[in-house]
């Protein structure tokens, strides 16, 4: 099984990576393989609302760069994390990006990523975490992926690089959300082929204007 986790950070080793080696400690304890893919760097070209990706129905994103790629390695996975930290109460903009294209291209392409196991974690110096948690919490639960969780939400302080191996509380979080993805996973993976998944139903889509 391969999970593959996203850092949404500039600081390629900045306290997100740290949270992420965690969560990725315990996977890799369970034999869960772990990649890492660096994405707060790069400038990631946000959705130009074109609709393409839903007429050509190829996975693809009409913007020809890194996502495209990201999606394919996001389809190809069991798990997938999210992880950010806090800019002005918000993931980062990278991120966003990346998460609104590669989403989109997925529920419009039969939601490829609907039933794999996902997570989300931020990193933060004081506050603002909640609130990019939830951010990252919308994309998963939006695509019908089955949420891992912890014993708190999935927030760890610190502002130097490597500080937030001195939340101790903040360390236990991820450690034990480490544990229960790999738990889950597993469940996942032993119950093909015994347990029937729910029938995949087509989207209702409304809107408030008569």
């Amino acid at each position: 099984m391969k999970v593959v986790a996203f850092n949404g950070s500039p600081r390629k080793e900045g306290n997100t990576y740290h949270a992420i080696k965690i969560v990725a400690n315990e996977l890799e304890k369970e034999g869960i393989e772990v990649e890492i893919v660096h994405v707060g760097d790069k400038l990631i070209q946000g959705c130009l609302a074109c609709g393409m990706c839903a007429k050509n129905k190829n996975e693809k994103c009409v913007i020809d760069d890194e996502v495209n790629n990201w999606i394919s390695i996001m389809k190809n996975a069991d798990g997938i994390i999210l992880a950010s930290p806090v800019h002005f109460g918000s993931i980062t903009s990278p991120l966003k990006a990346f998460l609104d294209r590669a989403f989109y291209v997925s529920g419009v392409n039969g939601n490829l990523f609907r039933h794999k196991v996902g997570a989300a974690l931020v990193a933060v110096r004081r506050s603002g975490g909640s609130q990019a948690f939830l951010q990252l919490m919308e994309y998963l639960s939006w695509s019908e992926m089955l949420i891992a969780s912890s014993n708190y939400w999935n927030i760890i302080h610190g502002t130097l690089p490597g500080e937030v191996l001195q939340d101790e509380e903040g360390v236990q979080i991820m450690r034990v959300l480490g544990k229960n993805m790999a738990w889950l996973l597993k469940l996942v993976e032993n119950g093909k082929g015994k347990i029937v998944a729910p029938e995949k139903e087509e989207k209702v889509r409304t809107n408030f204007i008569r």
